[in-house]
Protein backbone atom coordinates (compact mmCIF):
# COMPACT_ATOMS: atom_id res chain seq x y z
CA UNK A 1 0.00 0.00 0.00
CA UNK A 2 1.01 3.22 -0.87
CA UNK A 3 1.03 6.28 1.56
CA UNK A 4 -1.85 7.67 0.55
CA UNK A 5 -3.94 4.76 0.04
CA UNK A 6 -3.47 4.38 4.34
CA UNK A 7 -3.95 7.95 4.82
CA UNK A 8 -7.46 7.48 3.23
CA UNK A 9 -8.17 3.71 4.83
CA UNK A 10 -7.65 5.72 8.08
CA UNK A 11 -9.75 9.05 6.87
CA UNK A 12 -12.47 6.50 5.56
CA UNK A 13 -13.09 4.70 9.09
CA UNK A 14 -14.39 8.69 10.19
CA UNK A 15 -16.34 9.31 6.98
CA UNK A 16 -18.74 11.78 8.78
CA UNK A 17 -16.42 13.64 10.53
CA UNK A 18 -13.98 13.59 7.29
CA UNK A 19 -16.06 14.42 5.16
CA UNK A 20 -17.18 17.55 7.10
CA UNK A 21 -13.46 18.66 7.87
CA UNK A 22 -12.42 17.93 4.02
CA UNK A 23 -15.05 20.89 3.15
CA UNK A 24 -13.36 23.23 5.79
CA UNK A 25 -9.94 22.54 4.83
CA UNK A 26 -10.86 23.17 1.13
CA UNK A 27 -12.55 26.23 2.62
CA UNK A 28 -9.29 27.31 4.45
CA UNK A 29 -6.98 26.94 1.63
CA UNK A 30 -9.30 28.82 -0.22
CA UNK A 31 -9.15 31.52 1.97
CA UNK A 32 -5.67 31.33 2.80
CA UNK A 33 -4.87 31.46 -0.87
CA UNK A 34 -6.83 34.59 -1.83
CA UNK A 35 -5.36 36.28 1.70
CA UNK A 36 -1.94 35.41 0.29
CA UNK A 37 -2.87 36.46 -2.93
CA UNK A 38 -4.03 39.93 -1.54
CA UNK A 39 -1.16 40.47 0.88
CA UNK A 40 1.52 40.27 -2.25
CA UNK A 41 -0.94 42.86 -4.32
CA UNK A 42 -0.49 45.04 -1.88
CA UNK A 43 2.96 44.95 -0.97
CA UNK A 44 3.76 44.87 -4.71
CA UNK A 45 1.73 48.17 -4.75
CA UNK A 46 3.71 49.85 -2.17
CA UNK A 47 6.93 48.56 -3.83
CA UNK A 48 5.53 50.14 -7.20
CA UNK A 49 4.96 53.55 -5.78
CA UNK A 50 8.41 54.07 -3.93
CA UNK A 51 10.12 52.64 -6.99
CA UNK A 52 8.08 52.93 -10.42
CA UNK A 53 11.69 52.43 -12.34
CA UNK A 54 11.82 48.95 -11.28
CA UNK A 55 8.09 48.17 -12.52
CA UNK A 56 8.99 45.04 -14.85
CA UNK A 57 10.71 43.31 -11.51
CA UNK A 58 8.32 44.04 -9.41
CA UNK A 59 5.63 42.70 -11.06
CA UNK A 60 7.54 39.52 -12.51
CA UNK A 61 8.30 39.06 -8.76
CA UNK A 62 4.71 39.06 -7.98
CA UNK A 63 3.24 36.81 -10.50
CA UNK A 64 5.92 33.95 -9.64
CA UNK A 65 5.36 34.15 -6.04
CA UNK A 66 1.18 34.47 -6.17
CA UNK A 67 1.50 31.19 -8.50
CA UNK A 68 3.18 29.57 -5.75
CA UNK A 69 0.76 30.82 -3.32
CA UNK A 70 -2.25 29.33 -5.48
CA UNK A 71 -0.16 26.12 -6.44
CA UNK A 72 0.30 25.44 -2.69
CA UNK A 73 -3.26 25.76 -2.41
CA UNK A 74 -4.29 23.91 -4.98
CA UNK A 75 -2.32 21.03 -3.90
CA UNK A 76 -4.44 21.29 -0.31
CA UNK A 77 -8.06 21.82 -2.18
CA UNK A 78 -6.57 18.14 -4.36
CA UNK A 79 -5.94 16.76 -1.24
CA UNK A 80 -9.21 17.57 0.67
CA UNK A 81 -11.28 16.48 -2.61
CA UNK A 82 -9.35 13.31 -2.45
CA UNK A 83 -10.40 12.30 1.06
CA UNK A 84 -14.54 12.75 -0.12
CA UNK A 85 -14.40 10.97 -3.41
CA UNK A 86 -11.68 8.35 -3.06
CA UNK A 87 -13.28 5.39 -0.61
Amino acid sequence: MTGLNVLLEAVTNLAPWAYGLAGIGAGMAAIGAGLGIGNIGRSAMDALARQPEASGDIRSNMIVAAALVEGASLFAIVTCLLVVFMK
